[in-house]
């Protein structure tokens, strides 16, 4: 679209630029005044000819025949025109002329490699007209420089200038050539075809509404010497609310201070969008829509950008160059806003495996992409169907990954390094999550799988929650999972909520929530938290955080355990290794708890308490057994671990315990 409108100004500054200055009703004046305005085209190193001019008095119709033109620049633009006939002319002021209509007919516009990608563009319109319109009297000035940043700034700046009730243009192609740096192959080539092109309402600066009917492509290549084929179409186009002014300052470095935020476009739809490409390639998107689309020049510094960027054939930038030129892009990120984006209804189908998604949305401030919703994701693969009900990434730092990517730039990253990216993202979510197990018809799902962290001490989150809710088959050829299933559970389904927090002020760390649900089997819950927690113990360096986490006290634990039948399947798994009754199974272990019990004797009667209601919580099905745990003295949680591996009953004398049963 923008090489449309740098079109439509190409031919329009060339044409009807400074031909106005005049008396509209004398011939020779007429007739001099548009030869005055090719010489000065001429001037600037362009070539700029005419054929036959005619002016009717009367009717106020000025035709110029056979208007051609070629900028002098490395990559030149060339414009020719069949014809162009205004009707209507005037001068609303001494500074402005005006038409009832242009009407253009045969237009062609030649682009000499517009980008890396093509070496040769060319637009043909059959025609294009203009209504009710009026633009400055007098010609512009051209830009001094060819440079794609200068002549895309002079292109909206003096379309900025123009106003018309409307812009027509039924058909638009493209024939075009690709580069060498594409490859792809000898002789790479296509075309693309625009069909109900309309512009309405240019004013100040403004367009109200901008569509098109339809834009259909055609791209011929080959790969190893396969031809390929890709075709594809995108109909109904509509963009409002387009501010052409706000285009121009992304381009003028004279705004690289202008820190204020310009609304560039309202609300952008299309669709749908149709590519096919062989061999057995088809892709289908039912519909897009971006809106409120913003821009920040100072942020975005592209001039400076595009300055940075090495012409093709260049060799390849060094790592400070890379470094630099990243730093710059980062900033396109920063000085960019959408509101919001979507696009919905997408289908793939390959010669492997086809794939569908329902919808996909985000929008984008300050560099950050606020939240990323894919939805209704399902992909085919040899094992079987991978579906996603729902998955969302909550929140993305663009432009700072760009940034610590800048710094990765001709080295590998560090350990430290790598987790500075953390940050970045706040969390992801699946909900509806199924794929296969193994090779089986069985599958695994998700019902919800959420995790978020923040509260960063320098790339550690200090804060994390975790969501989850899954079932998965049970696999006898596993270790553990025999004995489910010889129970008859094939499936263990978890339930899980679990929070951890740490917080500077109290130098405090805490485990809570902390909730399981086993197979409808178990409910546990816990709390635990610990003391003098330093700072350091966030540390990427390992060393720094072992070091700081021996300064680190065990506190409160504690454990709630309800029983759902897990205590039945345990016994019968005993009495089936044991060879006996569930009675006789449920007998021996509880006499081997009291000898545990007995064991102890005295010498820690909390112990013993413990003990006493892990017998009662065994004995009667459907108990709950609640355990807390408090710290006699200050104890280094590190040296509690090591002391619970190899003494279990002096690291418990290390609390107080309270254990009680209850339905």
């Amino acid at each position: 679209m923008k090489k449309i409108l740098l079109g439509l100004i190409a031919v329009i500054v060339i044409a009807v630029g400074g031909f106005f200055g005049f008396d509209l009703y004398a011939q020779r004046r007429v007739t001099r005044e548009v030869e005055t305005a090719f010489e000065q085209v001429r001037a600037t190193g362009a070539k700029a000819s005419h054929g036959k001019i005619a002016f009717d008095v009367k009717s106020r119709t000025l035709t110029i025949a056979d208007i051609a033109s070629e900028t002098g620049a490395q990559s030149p633009v060339s414009v020719k025109i069949a014809s162009l006939t205004m009707t209507g002319l005037g001068q609303t002021d001494a500074a402005r002329v005006s038409a009832d209509k242009l009407e253009f007919s045969d237009v062609e516009i030649g682009v000499a490699g517009p980008s890396p990608t093509i070496a040769s563009l060319t637009y043909k319109a059959p025609r294009i007209t203009v209504k009710d319109y009026s633009a400055p009297a007098g010609l512009p000035q051209l830009p001094a420089s060819s440079s794609i940043v200068e002549l895309y700034r002079f292109a909206f700046a003096q379309l900025a200038h123009i106003n018309a009730s409307s812009v027509s243009v039924p058909t638009l192609t493209g024939p075009m050539i690709f580069s060498a740096v594409v490859h792809a192959g000898d002789g790479a080539s296509g075309e693309f075809a625009y069909s109900g092109l309309a512009i309405e309402n240019m004013k100040d600066g403004k367009i109200a509404s901008s569509k098109t009917d339809k834009v259909a492509f055609t791209v011929n290549q080959q790969a190893a010497g396969t031809p390929i084929k890709m075709t594809g179409d995108l109909a109904n186009i509509v963009a409002t609310d387009i501010d052409v002014g706000a285009m121009a300052a992304i381009f003028d470095p004279a705004k690289a201070n202008d820190d204020r935020e310009y609304r560039i476009q309202g609300h952008v739809s299309a669709g749908p969008y149709v590519i096919s490409a062989t061999p057995g390639i088809n892709l289908r998107i039912d519909g897009m829509t971006v809106d409120d689309v913003r821009i920040n020049p100072s942020r975005m510094q592209l001039p400076a950008l595009l300055a940075m960027i090495p012409p093709p054939g260049s060799p390849p930038p060094s790592a400070a160059q890379t470094r630099d030129l990243l730093e710059k892009f980062a900033g396109i990120y920063l000085g960019a806003g959408i509101g919001n984006a979507e696009m919905h209804g997408l289908s793939l189908e390959t010669p492997e495996a086809p794939l569908k998604l329902a919808s996909m949305r985000f929008n984008f401030e300050n560099g950050k992409i606020g939240e990323l919703t894919v939805e209704g994701l399902d992909a085919s693969a040899a094992k079987g169907t991978l579906k996603v009900g729902r998955f969302a990434l909550k929140s993305f730092d663009v432009a700072k990954s760009v940034r610590l990517t800048a710094q990765f730039a001709g080295q590998k990253p560090t350990p430290e390094q790598a987790l500075a990216l953390l940050p970045l993202i706040e969390g992801v979510e699946f909900k509806g999550l199924v794929w296969p197990y193994k090779n089986t018809d069985k599958l695994v799902k998700v019902d919800v799988f959420s995790l978020d962290w923040g509260q960063f001490v320098g790339s550690i989150p200090s804060r994390l929650h975790l969501t989850a809710k899954v079932a998965t088959p049970l696999d006898a050829a596993i270790p553990g999972q025999d004995a489910l299933i010889a129970a008859g559970i094939d499936r263990m389904a978890v339930d899980a909520d679990l929070g951890a927090v740490w917080t500077e002020a109290s130098r405090s760390f805490a485990l809570e929530p902390v909730k399981f649900d086993m197979a409808g089997l178990v409910k546990a819950s816990a709390k635990v938290s610990l003391g003098n927690v330093p700072r350091e113990a966030f540390s990427a360096n390992a060393a720094e955080a072992m070091g700081a986490a021996a300064q680190i006290e065990a506190s409160a634990i504690e454990l709630t355990v309800h029983d759902l039948g897990v205590i039945d399947l345990a016994i019968a798994q005993y009495a089936r290794s044991q060879n006996v009754g569930r009675d006789a199974a449920r007998s021996a272990i509880l006499a081997s708890i009291k000898a545990q019990g007995d064991a102890i004797g005295g010498s820690n009667p909390d112990a013993t308490a413990l003990i006493t209601a892990i017998g009662r919580f065994i004995e009667t099905p459907g108990q709950t057994l609640v355990v807390k745990l408090t710290p006699r003295a200050k104890a280094p949680a590190l040296q509690l671990m090591q002391l619970l591996k190899i003494d279990p009953q002096s690291a418990l004398a290390q609390f107080r315990i309270e254990a009680s049963t209850g339905l």
